[in-house]
């Protein structure tokens, strides 16, 4: 059973930034932006050191972690540096206006 939880409005993700939403009851909050058009939601956190992923740089559907530069393709969570390494990317829906993202 998955936990769906409310995240943001769709007003609030802007294209080609990354930005970060606290979820109640959660330690990181939930990053959302486009890649590609499509709407993409991952962990806020980076997999690598716990770094906050909001800070980073959005290249193409390439988001740069930025504590140490590392790339996270946002279209499949791949690390580019690490093989072993893969960002957690959380179903979405939307209803009406509000953003939720499924957590389990």
């Amino acid at each position: 059973m998955a936990l769906r939880v409310h995240v943001c409005r769709l007003a609030d993700v802007v294209p080609g930034e990354l930005r970060a939403f606290p979820v109640a009851g959660v330690t990181w909050p939930v990053v959302v932006t486009y890649a590609e058009g499509q709407l993409v939601a991952v962990q806020g956190v980076c997999p690598h050191e716990d770094v906050a992923l909001a800070g980073g740089d959005l290249e193409g559907t390439q988001l740069i972690c930025p504590g140490h530069g590392y790339g996270f393709d946002l279209t499949t969570g791949a690390c580019t540096h690490d093989k072993t390494l893969s960002l957690r990317r959380y179903p979405i829906t939307v209803v009406g206006d509000e953003l939720f993202v499924d957590l389990l």
